[in-house]
This record gives structure tokens, C-alpha cells and sequence, in this order.
């Protein structure tokens, strides 16, 4: 039997924050070990579907949010010279069909309503500059081993939680050492104030322009005074991190053939970040005895189904909900979340995959994409990720 009922938790980003909560409202002590000195989330835009929000407003996050975030009425889907080629509602028909809304929200504001809930709650500890190097399991739980600016410390708890990311070093402690793979894609990021924007760029809908060997997604973030943009592009620009700087001239270049229109939108910006993709392979075991992984450091998502932090989100729950089952044996709870997580998780990297490639079609397989969308039409496109945005732990 265990001693104590405090989890660890490698990482204070979405997932990590989202999984303290979760293991709080469970009755768990939780010590959230982030390596950073402060928690600041650059400045990106985040999308957050019903599957994700509904988890979210049970943690009463949805007061917290509600000032930062939009509920889009569609997403707009065009091609890259501008034509519209379908509009999938959202807003009203989102909340109706799974009862929770679709929202876009600044990625800063999300992680400051998580940091800000955390630091309410009293089961929750804050450790920042605090790197997890290691563990040993023993028979009274296991001891975590940190290194801070001070020198090395340790802490004990019932189960270590790895929410650190794609290049997880706890992916690597529990045996795949694989490093992840680049996608030869890079995504840019910018923010424009939405005022000056003419009314087609500042609408309250996810606009997608899809394009050879290019997309370009733009929405309404800040509580619609500021518009998200992000374009993904192919390239062969590959080094690891989030804030590499970019240059518009650069930019433009993939941008070529594209209309004035999209083209003066890209030159707006004073500067752009960029980072590139990476995937990894399907790992075959998340957990190893009363250590797991979750979101990206389980199995990162490509950003082509806007699900990378929703699936961390569900994974936090139904962490939490087994391990609340049975706080005495930990190692069993952590093998049936990873039961309950393996095949869903699985399917959304998938679609993610698949939707990369389908964006960035060239000549007649665009065309008859397009024809394929706008056949089908907005409202069965909705229903047709009912298995996404429905479930409900």
C-alpha cells in the first residue's frame, strides 16, 4: 500500500496544469515540477472543440475564460485564390449537437486560467526551474529526482505523470529513445490587432485557406480584439523549439502564387515565429509500473484537427478519473488509462496526418477535393467528426 496520495507531475504546460487539476478534484496532493522559471506561454493561438471545453467548464474554467475567448459561428474553408468552397458550422450548432461550445482562445490566456486555478487550489504545489532527471520505484511508491538552480532535490509520491512535451525526456526513461521525426512542414505564427483588419479578415469564423503545399488559418482570439494567424508551409527548416524568429521576406516566398490579398495579410505583421512539425511513431506502451505519459509526450498531434491540446485535456481526465479509482495501486490505474486512451488517440493522429496531406494538394487532386467539400456540404462535414467532438469521459 502506498503511503501517501501525492503524484508528480513532469511539465506545467496544458496538459500538466489541466492534469493537476484533475488529480486535485480526485483528492490527490499534486507537485507539478516545470523546468522553466516562469510560466509564459508565447504568443499563439489555440483552438478548443467541445470534446475539450466540456472538460474545461467541469473545472469551472469557463468564468476564467470567458473574457478571452471566442465561440466561432463556422470555419470558412477556401482556396488559396480565395474562392469559398464550404462553411462547416459551429457556434450555435456546435452547442446544440454536443453540448459544450467550440472555442478559440490566445494560448496565453488558456495556460493563465490553468496557472491561475492551480494556484487557488491548496493540493496543488507549483515547483518552477524544477527539471525531473530521474526516478526510482521502490515499495513505498517512488522518489523523484529534480534538479534545480540550488543543486538536486527529491520528491515522493504515489505515481510520476510525464506532461513534458513532445521531446519528453521521461519517453526516453520509459525505453523509446527514437528521436521524433520532421514532417517537413514549419508553421508561422502571428498576431494583428483586428480593428484595422478589413470586415472579410476579422469575422468570428475560422478561416482556412488551403493551397499547394500551403494553408493559412486566421481566427479571432482576445476576446475578438486580435486576429490568430498561422500559415504552414512546406519546408526543410528543421530545428527543435517554438520561438525561432522568422522573416516576412522569407515567408512571402512560399506564398508566391497566392492573390494580393493574402499576400498583403502575411506582410502585416512586424515579426513572425516559426517553429517546425515533428511526429513520432505510435508508442506501444505509454506506462511502465506507476509512471505514464500524457498528451504530446504520449503521442503528439500535428496541428491539421486542431486536437493536439484537447487530447492532452481528455487525457488529464480520465488519468485522474482511473487513478481515483485506485489511489492504492497506482501502476493498475495508469495500464487502464492508457487502455482507454491508446485507440482514440491513435485515430485523431491519424486524421491529423491525413488532413496535412489533403490541405496542401496541388492541381486536379485539389479540385477534386474542393468538389468532394462542397458536395458533402458544411452540416455533414460537422457530422462527420461526431466521434471527435462528442465523446464525454
Amino acid at each position: 500500500m502506498a503511503r501517501s496520495r501525492t503524484v508528480i507531475v513532469a511539465g506545467g504546460g496544458i496538459g500538466g496544469l489541466t492534469a493537476a487539476l484533475a488529480l486535485a478534484r480526485k483528492g490527490f496532493r499534486v507537485i507539478v515540477a516545470e523546468q522553466a522559471e516562469r510560466l509564459e506561454e508565447t504568443g499563439a493561438g489555440i483552438q478548443l472543440p467541445p470534446n475539450a471545453t466540456r472538460i474545461l467548464t467541469a473545472f469551472g474554467l469557463a468564468e476564467r475564460l470567458a473574457p478571452a475567448v471566442v465561440a466561432p459561428e463556422a470555419v470558412r474553408i477556401r482556396t488559396y485564390r480565395g474562392r469559398d468552397i464550404v462553411r462547416v458550422p459551429l457556434g450555435a450548432a456546435v452547442q446544440r449537437r454536443h453540448g459544450a461550445p467550440y472555442w478559440v482562445v490566445h494560448r496565453a490566456d488558456l495556460q493563465a486560467a490553468l496557472l491561475g486555478a492551480a494556484r487557488a487550489n491548496p493540493d496543488v504545489t507549483l515547483r518552477l526551474g524544477a527539471r525531473v532527471e530521474d526516478f526510482a520505484v521502490h515499495a513505498k511508491g517512488l522518489t523523484v529526482e529534480l534538479r534545480t538552480a540550488s543543486g538536486r532535490d527529491d520528491e515522493h509520491g504515489i505515481a510520476l505523470i510525464g506532461a513534458d512535451g513532445l521531446w519528453s525526456s521521461l519517453r526516453a526513461r520509459l525505453g523509446d529513445k527514437r528521436p521524433p521525426r520532421f514532417a517537413h512542414r514549419t508553421a508561422w505564427r502571428a498576431m494583428l490587432p483586428a480593428k484595422p483588419l478589413i470586415a472579410d479578415l476579422r469575422e468570428p469564423v475560422v478561416s482556412l485557406w488551403l493551397g499547394p503545399d500551403a494553408h493559412l488559418v486566421l481566427y479571432p482570439v482576445n476576446g475578438g480584439a486580435a486576429v490568430n494567424l498561422v500559415a504552414i508551409v512546406r519546408d526543410d527548416w528543421h530545428r527543435p523549439g517554438w520561438s525561432a524568429a522568422g522573416t516576412t521576406a522569407e515567408l512571402l516566398a512560399h506564398f508566391a502564387g497566392w492573390p494580393p490579398l493574402v499576400r498583403n495579410l502575411l506582410a502585416l505583421p512586424e515579426s513572425w515565429l516559426k517553429w517546425a512539425l515533428y511526429d513520432r511513431a505510435r508508442l506501444g506502451r505509454w506506462s511502465n509500473g506507476p509512471v505514464a505519459l500524457l498528451g504530446d509526450a504520449a503521442h503528439p498531434m500535428l496541428p491539421f484537427l486542431a486536437q493536439g491540446a484537447a487530447m492532452a485535456i481528455e487525457d488529464a481526465y480520465v488519468l485522474a478519473d482511473e487513478l481515483g479509482r485506485t489511489p492504492d495501486r497506482p501502476a493498475r490505474a495508469l495500464r487502464r488509462y492508457q487502455r482507454r486512451r491508446v485507440r482514440r488517440t491513435a485515430r485523431v493522429q491519424r486524421a491529423a496526418r491525413s488532413n496535412g496531406r489533403v490541405y496542401h494538394y496541388k492541381a486536379a487532386v485539389a479540385f477534386l477535393r474542393n468538389c468532394a467539400l462542397r458536395g458533402r456540404g458544411g452540416a455533414s462535414l460537422l457530422r462527420r467528426y461526431d466521434w471527435l467532438y462528442g465523446w464525454r469521459p
